[in-house]
């Protein structure tokens, strides 16, 4: 079965030239079946071989097998983690095909296909991230994710803001990548290795009596911010609203359904297979660094989502908030948080991703996602207010759902004073997505002042061909069954236990944990629930009582549109990570 690992390239790379090569001569729905089947192979292809997937399966592409112990040849690695992130990215690329089937605006002629192709890209690109085994072709497909990303977001290219937040993203992530690439030079400058293990055993090698030196800390901090701006955490984040405001509705569910999470598993990878050795970062300052970030990400990350009228930067940074909690989780550096984060990711993927969908239609059926134009107009909608409603519970974490279970594993792993950060950010971000349903979908409380600073969501071009006067059962029969799929990782017998097995095989050296249900965890959720709830209900019957208060403007200030503040919050945050990972290398 290993050989059949760089299939999930290649098979979706191949599907979309064939649509290119034939763009032209392919009526659109030839286009559209052609891209689904494809899609789908791909993601049956990931799911046969995750369930295949113990012992984790190792190839060397093309058969370049090393020759005593050196090799040209690109490496994949197929554990559970690597396949689990293949097919989660496979099976919603499926699900944001499935949504699109031609809702779209009519392509223009001699292009049809381009966007079913540019999907194929994306797809492929995030599995062979997932699966790679080495560094330097993981930044390739990542950048490859990335470039692609970057049309996809700009793909109403007539739409001035959608060339701005498509030039936003790729100017950011860019200059990620150049950090991420000088980090990959810096290892292979001390190691002569480009495969994660290698890399680590060559740095473990080559340490000294006192433990990394400069050299080390500096390909950590690069490595970690090309990384870390990918998953869109703070002070890195800016690019992420800016750009799912104007991205297509599925390429939204792919941004916060899985290419940020994609960021974190990047983190967590490269750290135990890389840096986690005696000649790597100590772990105290890597927890320290870590933790400290995504605590701030949690909370800058609630805050901004609270305080939007605009529904999908309001989604935005509510997966901004939730990345914070993946990074929270990861830092500790424990098979339970590992485990737990494994799980909430899985959650967080269905749920936000319907949630992006349902917001999808209401820009079509009204040509507008702003919370306050649409008070009351979405009542007719009744399907799509149920699935938003219960987005937003499952976002808060209410059991049974996977995103309560991940939560709770998290939570109890994390303890302590970390367990508040849990339950305000969930809580917050959930009420905020709870006070668009009340006030969108059932026109409860008096409609909200505007407010300064905040961008409206009013007047957006609908990405049909025109309003639509009913919103087709496609269109919300995907978003029914992701949050069905985010339901069944919390009440599927043994699927946590199966998770948590293969997330420790890979990355805590078989470490056997019990992942179940706790009281505790059960407990935790009905409270952020029910605090979402409140939160709700507050800002709907007493909205002057949440209005932004004075010492929140310069924060949301900080989103300014600009490039160049983002680069120089890049330069920052790159900076503080250094600072938060120095003390440990300086000690030894």
């Amino acid at each position: 079965m290993h050989h059949l690992i760089p299939l999930l390239v290649a098979v979706p790379l191949l599907g979309a030239a064939l649509l290119v090569a034939t763009g032209r001569l392919l009526p659109r729905i030839a286009a559209e079946i052609t891209g689904f089947v494809v899609s789908g192979g791909t993601a049956a292809l990931a799911v046969l071989l995750l369930l295949d997937s113990a012992p984790p399966m190792v190839e060397w592409v093309g058969g370049w097998l090393p020759v005593d112990g050196e090799s040209v040849g690109i490496l994949v690695v197929g554990d559970g983690p690597a396949l689990g992130m293949a097919a989660l990215a496979s099976l919603l690329t499926l699900a944001a095909l499935a949504y699109s089937w031609r809702y779209f605006d009519e392509p223009p002629s001699g292009r049809t296909g381009s966007f079913t192709a540019l999907m194929l890209v994306f797809q492929g690109a995030m599995c062979g991230f997932a699966v790679a085994g080495d560094l330097f072709n993981a930044f390739v497909l990542f950048e490859l994710m990335s470039v692609v990303a970057y049309a996809l977001t700009g793909y109403r290219i007539d739409e001035a803001k959608a060339v701005q937040g498509a030039l936003t993203f790729g100017v950011v992530n860019s200059l990620g990548a150049y950090a991420l690439l000088m980090g990959i030079a810096l290892l292979y400058a001390r190691t002569g290795e480009l495969a994660m293990a290698k890399i680590g055993r060559g740095l473990d090698a080559a340490a000294g009596p006192g433990g990394p030196d400069a050299l080390v800390l500096a390909s950590f901090v690069l490595v970690l911010t090309g990384l870390l701006v990918k998953a869109a955490a703070v002070p890195f984040h800016f690019w992420l609203p800016d750009a799912h405001a104007v991205a297509p509705t599925p390429v939204c569910m792919l941004l916060s359904g899985v290419m940020v999470e994609l960021g974190a598993y990047g983190v967590w990878r490269v750290y135990g297979t890389v840096f986690a050795g005696p000649g790597g970062i100590p772990a105290a300052d890597l927890t320290r660094a870590l933790v400290t970030l995504g605590a701030l990400t949690a909370a800058t990350g609630a805050v901004m989502c609270w305080y939007q009228r605009h529904i999908k930067r309001l989604l935005a940074y509510s997966t901004v908030a939730h990345t914070g909690l993946f990074l929270v989780g990861l830092g500790i550096l424990t098979p339970e948080g590992d485990d737990g984060v494994a799980l909430y990711l899985l959650g967080h993927a269905g749920v936000k991703a319907a949630l992006f969908a349902c917001a999808g239609n209401l820009l079509d059926r009204f040509g507008s996602v702003d919370e306050h134009a649409l008070h009351g107009r979405a009542r007719p909608l009744r399907a799509t207010a149920v699935l938003f409603a219960v987005g937003a519970l499952a976002l808060a974490g209410l059991p049974p759902f996977g995103t309560a279970l991940g939560k709770a594993v998290t939570e109890e792993a994390v303890g302590g004073p970390l367990t508040v950060v849990y339950v305000a950010a969930s809580a917050i971000t959930a009420g905020a997505v709870l006070r668009v349903t009340a006030r969108v979908f059932l026109g409860l409380g008096p409609r909200p002042e505007d407010a300064e600073y905040e961008t409206s969501g009013s007047d957006e071009e609908p990405e049909t061909p025109g309003l639509l006067r009913r919103i087709p059962d496609i269109m919300t029969t995907v978003p029914a069954v992701l949050l069905a799929a985010a339901l069944a990782v919390g009440v599927l017998p043994g699927l946590g236990a199966l998770v948590a097995r293969s997330v420790n095989e890979a990355g805590s050296g078989g470490a056997h944990v019990s992942v179940h249900w706790t009281a505790h965890g059960v407990l935790l959720g009905v409270a952020s629930t029910a605090l979402a709830a409140a939160l709700a209900g507050l800002a709907v019957t007493r909205p002057r009582w949440v209005a932004a208060p004075d010492w929140a403007a310069p924060l949301r200030r900080l989103q300014s549109g600009h490039v160049g503040d983002y680069v120089a919050w890049l330069l920052m945050g790159a900076t503080v990570l250094g600072a938060l990972a120095l003390p440990g290398v300086l000690d030894s």
